[in-house]
């Protein structure tokens, strides 16, 4: 299997575990304030893994040269995290998603300006059928509820949190300098804890922790582990192996995902005219992942 191909992987897994964040984040939205789960997720997510790389020996002083990359880098995606919570108490699951879709082709033009990573006509193709397809699966194959679309503050707040998720990706790529995954998360995990817990503190004072209902900490331990711990390695790790452009289309899969996470739960099976829409996610999928001349 080559670099790319385990890049490729790479996002497959991240895209799963991200679409949980939808279905067991819409649950949570609006139990407790978006600042204060979020300071708690980047500090026990920075605990977990900052304890495994120590363990494993990963950690060197070389690592930590210039903290200021992990600051910069945990601002953008600590924004993302905090906005998509805020936009989830307003913002329909549907109206949420679609503006999600939006995000590759962001990457992309951020990619070409960080990076000059040159988006080809075959990647515009193949970003182009992902995002027909993941609307598709959005709105359930039905052209009415695709006319029926509005943008309220919610999808606008969230939209402003997809922007800080375009730029991170290729920003990401930009200021790596040979760190081990688990290192590297670590210090972009920490750094957020402290920016967030900074922004919210009053929140996080405010938040009676002992009675908070059950979803609450059951989303919070999957963001911590899965969301966050596991999807941050992932995200890193095929971002220095594939365009931005790529790694970002990789969102497409994640409407696809959050049907089978709706189903799991126990939420209703999508109809059979949304696997149409499945299907030409796998399709740009096929496209993106041939191998560039």
């Amino acid at each position: 299997m080559t670099d790319a191909m385990r890049g490729h992987l790479a996002m497959l897994v991240f895209s799963a575990t991200v679409a949980g964040s939808f279905s067991l984040g819409v649950l949570a939205a609006n139990a407790i304030e978006p600042a204060a789960l979020q300071a708690a997720r980047f500090l026990l997510a920075g605990l977990l893994t900052g304890t495994l790389a120590i363990a494993l020996g990963r950690v060197r002083r070389a690592h930590f040269a210039a903290p200021w990359r992990y600051f910069v880098l945990a601002a953008f995606f600590g924004t993302y995290f905090v906005l998509m919570f805020e936009g989830f108490k307003t913002a329909a699951p549907v109206s949420a998603a679609a503006v999600f879709t939006l995000t590759p082709v962001m990457a992309a033009g951020f990619g070409y300006l960080l990076m000059r990573q040159i988006m080809t006509p075959r990647i515009a193709l193949g970003l182009a059928i992902g995002a027909a397809g993941a609307l598709w699966v959005i709105f359930q194959g039905s052209w009415q509820a695709l006319a029926r679309f509005d943008v309220g503050r919610g999808e606008m707040i969230y939209f402003v949190g997809c922007v800080s998720h375009a730029v991170y990706t290729p920003l990401l790529a930009r200021l790596v300098r040979g760190e081990p995954p688990l290192v590297f998360t670590t210090g972009i995990l920490m750094a957020g804890s402290v920016m967030i817990g900074a922004y919210g503190w009053q929140d996080i004072v405010a938040t009676d922790w002992a009675s908070l209902p059950a979803i609450v900490w059951i989303t919070l331990s999957y963001l911590v582990v899965f969301a966050t711990a596991v999807s941050f390695m992932l995200l890193q790790y095929a971002s220095v192996r594939l365009p931005s452009a790529k790694v970002m289309a990789y969102t497409y899969l994640t409407p696809s995902w959050v049907l089978l996470w709706e189903l799991a739960l126990g939420h209703g099976a999508p109809a059979v005219l949304v696997l149409a829409g499945v299907g030409m996610t796998v399709l740009a999928l096929g496209v993106l992942l041939k191998p560039e001349d």
